[in-house]
């Protein structure tokens, strides 16, 4: 099936998607749901640990496939596709950052962001400059070449940051990204992401942190599988 982008259409489109894994007994990780975010929303996730959030993350990131319902990622039926088009479509489409920041430690932040690039067929000059700017973007052009001992918590996550960015996704999946961060690191990122949202990009970040979630635009809410969007007091 082609990979080509519907015009106009939400970057996510939930149509009843739910996952349950196979028993003896059954477990319900995730009730069939709706949600749609458009392009350019920033919409947080928030729900205690085992209520489904990792389960919705990874339908969306295209890990799992639902066992009931359908998903649409820019406006592509993903049920419909092969597994081949699926990691294709992940690798083109989807950026994931995580609470961990796993980057590679004998290699400088512009080769840790360019690696993404290696696996897109882009020769190495162009992929170290794509990393550069990217990095620039994060607001790290001063730390191109330092090696991620040599980083800051805080730096170390820009750099998380910047690898699925320099891909051009659709989307940035967040799970926890300010997880392992104090305070004031926690900020500075946040305000990263409210400046990568101000430049148009679609962004989802789980969270347990109900200030991280304020940040978002609207906030879903998943308890026992089930997952609400929360109405502003």
């Amino acid at each position: 099936m082609s990979l080509h982008q519907a015009a106009g259409s939400p970057v996510i489109e939930l149509r009843g998607a739910g996952l349950t894994y196979p028993g003896p007994p059954p477990v319900e990780a995730l009730q069939p749901c709706h949600l749609t975010v458009g392009r350019g929303e920033f919409v947080t996730i928030v729900g205690p640990s085992g209520a489904g959030k990792s389960t919705l993350l990874n339908i969306i990131g295209l890990l799992d496939i639902p066992t009931s319902g359908s998903y649409l990622l820019d406006g592509l039926d993903t049920g419909m596709l092969r597994e081949a088009d699926r990691t294709s479509l992940r690798g083109q489409r989807i950026g994931f950052v995580f609470q961990s920041f796993h980057l590679l430690p004998h290699r400088t932040a512009c080769e840790n962001v360019a690696l993404t690039l290696v696996y897109q067929g882009v020769g190495r000059k162009e992929r170290m400059a794509r990393a550069s700017r990217t990095l620039a973007r994060v607001g790290l052009e001063h730390r191109v070449d330092a090696l991620p001992t040599t980083l800051s918590g805080g730096e170390r996550q820009r750099v998380a940051i910047a690898r699925p960015l320099v891909g051009q996704p659709s989307l940035l999946l967040c799970d926890e990204p300010t997880g392992n961060l104090d305070t004031a690191t926690t900020a500075s990122l946040l305000g990263l992401l409210d400046e990568l949202h101000s430049d148009g990009m679609t962004i989802v970040v789980i969270t347990h942190d109900l200030a991280v979630a304020a940040r978002g635009e609207r906030t879903i809410s998943i308890r026992d599988g089930v997952a609400r969007e929360r109405v502003p007091v």
